[in-house]
C-alpha cells in the first residue's frame, strides 16, 4: 500500500470531526452511552448483557459483525468448543491469536475482542477436521476466564457501536466507496460483485466491516478495525489503507504499461528483423556481421577517445566493413577494436585530496611506517596545491616479507579515493608480458599493463607492481628494460604496446612497486623509483600489531567472539619470540590463527573454552617452541664468535667458528661460503699473522697449524664482506685461547691494516641482535649516520660501540686465559723423568 503522510491524515480528522458537529442529537446521546459502557467494566460486570461464550481461537483471521464467514477448524479444542455452540444452542465467541504460530492458546494469548458468531452448517471432513459456516452477530469484550477444559469458555460483554449516520458519515462513506471502486478497477483478484455490495451497505459501520473483511489486510490490521468501536473512525482507518493500496495499485499498473511497451516495442523491432533478414538472406548478406559493426560504430560514437586513437579505429572499421566476414582476419580486428574501445582513455576517479581523512585511514590500517605515512601525505599535499602540474612519483616499497608493503597499497588507493589493481612480477621472463604481442601472432594479447588498466577502468589507479625484484632475464627479451618506459614520468605519457600500436597515456597512474631487496634491480630501473625502505618489526611493534589487527581479524574469521579467546601479552610475547623468528608478522598471524581453530573447534564440540590464552597453553595449541634464545643461555667460549647477517627476511645473528690443530697450515672454508666471504676470511688470516706478535703468537709456527673456520646451518649459501671483523676475532680467540663474550655482535669489513670499513643493512642487524637480546654490539664508525633510521628503544636497550680499527674490538670482544683447573696445574707441576730416569720439573711445549 502507499503511504500517506500525517499532515494529510490530520486533515482529514479535523475535517470529519467538523461535519460530526451536525450529528443529530439522540445519535450523539447514544455514542456517548456506548463510550461510557466501553470505558467501564465494571459496569458490563455487573450487567444484565454478560453471557458466557463457548472460544474459538483463530489462528490468521478476524471475523466481523453482520457477515457470513466460513472457518475451517482441525484441533480438538476448536471442535468442542463448536460442539458444545451447537448442542447448547448458545453463540460462539471467535477470538483471533495474537501469536498464530501457537498450536494451544490460553486467554493471555488471545485479543480481549472478539465476534459472537451463530452457527449455520457444520461440515465434518474425512480427516477430523470440519468446516464451519458462521454469521457474525457482534461484538464482545472478555472480562474474565471460566474454564479451559474440555474447551475454553469465558464471561464476555457486548460492545454496543455508535450508530449514528450524519453528514460526517455520509460524506465518509462516499469517499470511502471512492476509493474502493478504483482499487476494484485495478485490482484483479477483486469481483466487481464486492463493490456492488458495498454500494448495497447503508450503515457506515457495516461498511467499515465490509471493507475490512474484503480487503487484503494484515492480522493486526484486521484485529484494530474490530476494536474500534466508532464507526466514522472505522472509515477514515479504511480510508487510508484504501488511498494507501491504490497507490501501490496505481504504481503496478504504470510499471505493467512500461512492460507492455516495452514488449510491444520488442515485438515490432522483432518483425522487422526479420524482414530485413528475409531480404538480406535473398541479398546474400550477413546481418550478423552488419549488427556487430553496426554496435562498434556506435561504441566510437560514446567513447572519449583521443583524436588519433579515433582515427585509428576509424580505419580499422573501415578495414572491417571491407572483409567478408568469414575471413580469419575478421577476428584479429574485432578484438583489436574491443581492446582499443574497451581502454580507459579519459575515464578518471576524482581524488579525495583530504589530508586529515588519508591519515586517520593510514592510521587505522596500518601500525607504526611514519615514514611511509609522511611522503604519502606529502604526495596528497603538493597534488591539492599544484593539481595537474604535478607529476604521479614512482614510489617502491622495499623491506622483509610480512611487514605490510601490499596491504598499505591498498590502504593509500583508499585513501585517494582510486582504484587499486595489481600485477605481480615474480617470474615474468618475457618482455611481451610488459609490452604485449604484435597482431601478426595468432591469439595476441595486449601487455600485462593495459589489460590491468583495462580492468581498472579508470585512466588514474592506484597500479601495484608486486614482487620486482623477482624479474628474470632471458632468450625472450629483458622485461626490467621495458619496465624502464611504463615508470618513467617523463616517457609514459606515451607508452606504446605492440598490440595496440597507439600510445596511451600514464602518466595519470601512481604506481609503486614492491621488493625485498634492491641489488637484483637494475641500476637503470632503481634510477627511476623513489626507495622507501621498510624496516623489520622488533617485539614491541610486533606485540601491538597483533593486538589492534591480527587477533580481532583471526578471531572475526573463525568466528569467535573476544570473550572466547583472550590473547594475554605473556602469550603473545612468548609466541613472537619462541614461535617466530622474522622481520615481519605473517607467520605471527598463522600461529594466532592455529590457537583460534584449536579454540573453535572446542567451542564447536560445546567443550570448556579457556577463557584466556597463556603462555602454557601455547605448548598444547602450537607445539614445542621452534625457536630459543641460545644466545642468552651461551657461555663465553673460545674461537667462537657472534657475527650480524643480513637476509631478505632482515637480519639474523650468525656465529663464526674457528678451531686450531696440527696440521700443514691449510685454512678450511665451510658452511657454503660465497667468493667474496671467502676472501673475507683469507684476509682475517693474514692480518691475524702479520700482527700475530701483538696477540703474544710471536713464537707460533702457522706453518704447522691448519685453521678450520666453519659458519653453521650450512644448508643456507652465505656472502658478503661484513663478517670479516667476525673471522678476525674468532681466529684470534682459537689461537690465543682467550674466549669471545658470548653477549657480544660485531660486524664489519677488514681490511689487511686492520681498519674496519663500513657495512650496510646496518638497521636489520641491530634489530636481530635486540631480538637475541645481545648486550653489545661493535660497529663500523662510518656507519653512525645509519643509526638515524634505528628506532630509539633499540639503540637505548644495547650497548651500541662505533670501532675503526680492529684491535678496538678485540679489546671489548676478547676476555683474559682463564686459569686452568687447580688438577691440572698439579698435573703440569709434577716432575717427568728423563730416559736415564732423571726428573724434571719443566712442562712439555704443546701448539693449540
Amino acid at each position: 500500500m502507499a503511504h500517506w503522510d500525517h499532515e494529510g491524515q490530520a486533515e482529514i480528522g479535523v475535517g470529519l470531526s467538523l461535519l460530526s458537529l451536525f450529528a443529530r442529537p439522540e445519535s450523539r446521546t447514544r455514542r456517548k452511552e456506548a463510550i461510557r459502557r466501553q470505558k467501564s467494566p465494571e459496569l458490563d460486570m455487573n450487567s444484565l448483557d454478560n453471557n458466557e461464550y463457548p472460544v474459538l481461537p483463530l489462528q490468521d483471521m478476524v471475523v466481523f459483525p453482520n457477515l457470513v464467514t466460513p472457518l475451517f477448524i482441525g484441533r480438538d479444542l476448536s471442535i468442542r468448543a463448536v460442539e458444545a455452540a451447537e448442542a447448547m444452542e448458545v453463540p460462539l465467541l471467535v477470538v483471533a491469536q495474537r501469536d498464530p504460530e501457537i498450536e494451544d492458546p490460553d486467554i493471555s494469548d488471545l485479543y480481549s475482542i472478539g465476534t459472537a458468531v451463530e452457527i449455520g452448517r457444520v461440515l465434518r471432513m474425512p480427516d477430523g477436521s470440519s468446516t464451519v459456516l458462521v454469521q457474525g452477530i457482534e461484538r464482545v469484550r472478555i472480562l474474565e476466564l471460566v474454564d479451559t477444559e474440555p474447551y475454553l469458555r469465558v464471561i464476555g460483554a457486548p460492545l454496543y457501536e455508535d450508530e449514528r449516520h450524519d453528514m460526517a458519515s455520509e460524506a465518509l462513506m462516499r469517499a470511502v466507496l471512492a476509493l474502493f471502486e478504483k482499487v476494484v478497477q485495478l485490482n484483479p483478484s477483486l469481483p466487481e460483485d464486492a463493490y456492488v455490495a458495498a454500494m448495497n451497505e447503508h450503515e457506515p459501520g457495516n461498511l467499515a466491516d465490509l471493507l475490512a473483511h474484503i480487503l487484503d489486510l494484515e492480522l493486526a490490521q484486521r484485529q484494530e478495525v474490530l476494536e474500534t468501536l466508532d464507526a466514522n473512525v472505522r472509515l477514515q482507518r479504511l480510508s487510508i489503507l484504501l488511498g494507501q493500496e491504490l497507490d501501490v495499485l496505481e504504481l503496478e499498473s504504470r510499471i505493467q504499461t512500461q512492460v507492455q511497451q516495452e514488449v510491444d516495442k520488442s515485438q515490432r523491432e522483432y518483425y522487422l528483423r526479420e524482414q530485413l533478414h528475409a531480404i538480406q538472406t535473398e541479398l546474400g548478406e550477413d546481418d550478423e556481421s552488419q549488427h556487430e559493426i553496426a554496435e562498434i560504430r556506435e561504441q566510437l560514437e560514446t567513447a572519449h577517445l583521443p583524436d588519433d586513437v579515433r582515427a585509428k579505429a576509424e580505419k580499422e572499421i573501415k578495414r572491417l566493413v571491407a572483409m567478408p566476414p568469414a575471413s580469419p582476419e575478421t577476428t584479429v580486428v574485432r578484438t583489436y577494436l574491443d581492446w582499443l574501445l574497451g581502454l580507459p582513455w579519459r575515464d578518471a576517479t576524482e581524488d579525495n585530496l583530504d589530508i586529515a581523512r588519508a591519515a586517520a585511514i593510514l592510521e587505522r590500517n596500518h601500525y607504526g611506517l611514519p615514514k611511509v605515512k609522511e611522503r604519502i601525505l606529502e604526495h596528497i599535499a603538493v597534488h591539492k596545491l599544484a593539481q595537474e602540474k604535478m607529476k604521479s612519483p614512482i614510489i617502491c616499497f622495499v623491506g622483509p616479507p610480512g611487514t605490510g608493503k601490499t596491504s598499505l597499497g591498498k590502504s593509500i588507493a583508499e585513501a585517494l579515493g582510486r582504484k587499486f589493481v595489481r600485477f605481480s612480477l615474480g617470474g615474468v621472463r618475457d618482455e611481451a608480458e610488459i609490452r604485449g604481442h604484435r597482431r601478426t601472432y595468432i591469439g595476441s594479447l595486449p601487455g600485462r599493463i593495459l589489460q590491468t588498466m583495462h580492468t581498472a577502468g579508470s585512466i588514474n589507479p592506484l597500479f601495484m607492481l608486486d614482487e620486482v625484484d623477482k624479474l628474470g632475464t632471458d632468450f625472450r627479451g629483458d622485461p626490467s628494460s621495458a619496465l624502464l618506459e611504463v615508470l618513467d614520468p617523463e616517457q609514459n605519457h606515451a607508452f606504446s604496446d605492440h598490440y595496440l600500436e597507439v600510445p596511451y597515456d600514464l602518466s595519470k597512474v601512481m604506481f609503486i612497486t614492491t621488493a625485498n631487496i634492491l641489488d637484483p634491480i637494475p641500476p637503470a630501473l632503481r634510477d627511476r623509483m623513489e626507495v622507501i625502505e621498510f624496516p623489520g618489526y622488533i617485539e614491541e611493534e610486533k606485540l601491538a600489531i597483533a593486538r589492534q589487527f591480527l587477533v580481532p581479524r583471526q578471531l572475526e574469521a573463525h568466528g569467535l567472539r573476544p570473550e572466547q579467546a583472550r590473547f594475554g601479552e605473556a602469550a603473545l610475547r612468548t609466541m613472537i619470540r619462541e614461535y617466530t623468528y622474522e622481520a615481519g608478522v605473517r607467520n605471527l598471524e598463522r600461529h594466532i590463527a592455529n590457537v583460534c581453530r584449536k579454540v573453535a573447534r572446542r567451542v564447536a564440540e560445546e567443550k570448556t573454552v579457556p577463557h584466556r590464552i597463556t603462555p602454557r597453553m601455547l605448548n598444547r595449541f602450537l607445539g614445542p617452541p621452534q625457536f630459543n634464545e641460545w644466545l642468552a643461555n651461551e657461555t663465553d667460549d673460545v674461537g667462537v664468535a657472534n657475527g650480524l647477517a643480513w637476509t631478505e627476511a632482515g637480519g639474523d645473528v650468525m656465529q663464526v667458528e674457528v678451531s686450531a690443530m696440527e696440521g700443514k697450515g691449510s685454512l678450511i672454508l665451510t658452511g657454503q661460503l660465497g667468493e667474496v666471504m671467502q676472501e673475507s676470511a683469507q684476509a682475517a688470516l693474514t692480518y691475524t699473522r702479520a700482527h700475530a706478535a701483538e696477540f703474544g703468537l710471536g713464537d707460533l709456527d702457522f706453518d704447522k697449524i691448519d685453521l678450520h673456520i666453519h659458519v653453521p646451518e650450512g644448508g643456507i649459501p652465505k656472502d658478503g664482506p661484513s663478517a670479516g671483523v667476525t673471522m678476525a676475532t674468532a681466529l684470534i680467540s682459537a689461537l690465543s685461547e682467550r674466549p669471545i663474550r658470548h653477549d657480544v655482535a660485531m660486524t664489519g669489513e677488514i681490511t689487511l691494516r686492520g681498519r674496519v670499513l663500513p657495512i650496510g643493512g646496518l638497521k636489520e642487524k641491530l634489530m636481530a641482535a635486540h631480538r637475541m637480546h645481545l648486550k653489545m654490539v661493535l660497529i663500523p664508525k662510518r656507519n653512525e649516520k645509519d643509526l638515524v633510521d634505528v628506532p630509539r628503544n633499540v639503540q637505548h636497550d644495547l650497548d651500541l660501540v662505533l670501532v675503526e680499527r680492529m684491535d678496538e674490538i678485540l679489546k671489548r670482544a676478547l676476555l683474559p686465559i682463564p686459569p686452568p683447573p687447580l688438577k691440572a696445574r698439579r698435573s703440569r707441576a709434577r716432575p717427568k723423568k728423563t730416559a736415564a730416569g732423571e726428573q724434571t720439573g719443566e712442562a712439555p711445549a704443546t701448539v693449540s
